[in-house]
């Protein structure tokens, strides 16, 4: 069911964003060629907790028995979603994305990002520019009367005709008290169709973008996707509050 927040949770989302904006300023400055990802993780859990917040992801559970075991995604090249960090230290050339989220006074905020470590091709470059770009051009058409379908052509139309195709097996999502409510905010659509938008809905818009085919698979883990054809991938995310006066994004400073 879709819950549209009141002003006052809004405000209390609003707390929740600032924190983990905070966190993820903390990520963008330690991350480093020869740094390992349980490093960063553990840098990550001490920073949420200082914010008095809990990791939205250490402990979710998706069906069965599998329990994601660390506060932060981390996906390098490949991968596009649901990497476990691990002791593999980071590449220079490698594309690392960072996925994390916080829960503060019962409510969650999600973000993510992706860097470059070191020298990358231009068309790397490009394809982080035009995925970051994306998110914006999605959060654009966030306001009341447009439809989801309104977000997701909007991120599709920046990237595809760059060359890129926009991951379909993953997408955004409503959130608040959980960490995913509805409704799904796919990164692909027609314009006027999918879930209206409302003053008070509260969603997570999440483009994640390939270099080549869309086409995904899960590893053994059970949690990382990849993409079948190897490609790179970026993936930038941020929560949006949709208002009567436009597109709030709740994540940043």
């Amino acid at each position: 069911m879709i819950r549209l927040k009141a002003p006052w949770e809004i405000s209390m989302m609003m707390v929740s964003g600032r924190k983990l904006a905070e966190v993820v300023a903390i990520l963008e400055a330690s991350i480093r060629v020869g740094m390992t990802g349980r490093e960063l993780d553990t840098l990550a859990e001490e920073e949420v907790r200082r914010r008095d917040a809990t990791p939205s992801f250490k402990g979710y559970r998706a069906g069965g028995d599998r329990v994601f075991p660390a506060t932060l995604c981390i996906s390098r090249d490949d991968e596009v979603v649901h990497g476990i960090p691990d002791d593999t230290p980071f590449r220079d050339g490698e594309v690392v994305s960072i996925d994390i989220g916080l829960q503060y006074g019962g409510y969650h905020a999600d973000r993510a990002f992706t860097v470059a470590l070191g020298e990358v091709p231009p068309r790397t470059r490009e394809l982080l520019d035009a995925t970051r770009e994306s998110l914006y051009e999605g959060i654009a058409c966030a306001v009341p009367g447009n439809r989801t379908g309104d977000i997701g052509h909007a991120v599709e139309s920046h990237v595809a005709p760059r060359g890129f195709s926009v991951i379909r097996d993953y997408v955004g999502h409503g959130v608040g008290r959980d960490l995913h409510e509805e409704p799904t905010v796919p990164n692909f659509g027609q314009p006027h169709t999918g879930v209206l938008l409302k003053p008070g809905l509260c969603i997570a818009i999440e483009p994640m973008v390939a270099m080549g085919s869309h086409l995904t698979q899960v590893e053994s883990n059970g949690w990382t996707v990849t993409t079948r054809d190897g490609s790179i991938t970026a993936h930038f995310e941020h929560t949006i509050a949709i208002t009567e006066k436009g597109p709030i994004v709740l994540t940043t400073l």
